[in-house]
């Protein structure tokens, strides 16, 4: 019988808890993963973990950005998430660099994506000034 992508996320989720070799964890997952054929949902899957992550207390943020993100955008972006998940007992940021990103940052939660960087204020510019009926 299929597990739930819910349900497996939870078992994740729980396992990752407790005292584990994360290492032996994402191990085990990949092989259930690929023995059962659902590789293709292992971004929903983790979507999912981090919403249960979130539900108890533990909230994170994937801040993407062109460069290092500095510890004043560090406690910035913690106290947006704060802002948002009054809650929370603790706020992860953690970081990925994509040069493709002109400037600013975009933030992605479990199910939440904030998109602060300088082409998205760009393309909302532009829809903002678009003539109607094109010119």
């Amino acid at each position: 019988m299929k597990i739930s992508r819910t349900r497996l996320a939870t078992i994740i989720a729980q396992k990752a808890a407790q005292p584990v070799s994360t290492k032996a964890l994402s191990q085990e997952v990949a092989a259930y993963l690929l023995a059962e054929g659902r590789t293709g949902e292992l971004d929903s899957i983790m979507r999912d973990v981090m919403q249960y992550r979130a539900n108890h207390g533990i909230v994170e943020v994937i801040a993407t950005d062109a460069h290092p993100i500095s510890d004043t955008i560090r406690r910035n972006i913690s106290d947006v998430v704060r802002a948002q998940f009054p809650q929370a007992k603790q706020i992860i940021v953690s970081e990925e660099l994509d040069p493709t990103i002109i400037g600013g940052v975009q933030l992605e939660l479990a199910n939440q994506q904030l998109d602060l960087s300088v082409r998205a204020k760009l393309n909302r510019f532009k829809q903002l000034t678009a003539i109607p009926g094109g010119a």
